[in-house]
């Protein structure tokens, strides 16, 4: 019985090696596609599009801080768009109410910092206690003004991340230079 034991920690021990591996392996593609995003031209541009369904998307040159994330999980083959307003449509009471909604809308629901984070949140994706250094590829939500003005950026570095602020998708220091109101690592392809 107590080899038994020992062959069963020992296969635990390199499943969770492998999965440690598989998380940085996505991280490190992530970080690439985010970094790829400061190369594009992009006006900073809030304004409702319709978007196709699944896989929309607003014009390559026109983006806020969402379609960073938007853009960067869409080059590993994630569509965020069509996650989200999946589960908001099987969930649509546990997402945020602030825009006085009476039902999903795959155009902008995906776009907004506010329901991606809740969308994390019950992916299990939410970074706290132990685990809550910023590693390269985790997305941190920030409250601009502390009054509800959000932004959403993807780590890339030590104290390193990419965002899209207003003038187009670049990398910036100093993760903590405004209230962090949420840390996620979301890999949903290993899920």
């Amino acid at each position: 019985m107590k080899y038994v034991s020992m062959i069963l920690f020992g296969i635990w021990v390199l499943a969770e090696m492998l999965s440690a591996q598989e998380v940085a392996a996505f991280a490190d593609r992530l970080v690439r596609a985010a970094n790829q995003r400061t190369e594009a031209t992009v006006r900073y541009d809030p304004a409702y599009v319709v978007l196709d369904y699944p896989g929309g998307d607003v014009p390559s040159d026109t983006g806020v801080c969402t379609d960073v994330v938007i853009r960067a999980y869409r080059s590993l083959g994630i569509d965020l768009q069509e996650l989200v307003h999946e589960d908001m449509k099987r969930n649509f009471k546990a997402y945020p109410s602030n825009w006085g909604l009476k039902g999903v809308d795959r155009n902008i629901d995906h776009r907004r910092v506010p329901n991606l984070q809740r969308y994390f949140e019950r992916q299990g994706a939410e970074v706290k206690g132990a685990d809550a250094s910023y590693l390269p590829g985790d997305l941190v939500a920030w409250d601009l003004s502390g009054k509800g003005l959000w932004h959403i950026g993807i780590v890339t570095g030590l104290d390193t991340f990419v965002h899209n602020i207003g003038s187009g998708p670049v990398t910036e220091k100093g993760i903590e230079q405004w209230k962090v109101v949420g840390h996620y690592r979301f890999a949903p392809a290993l899920n």
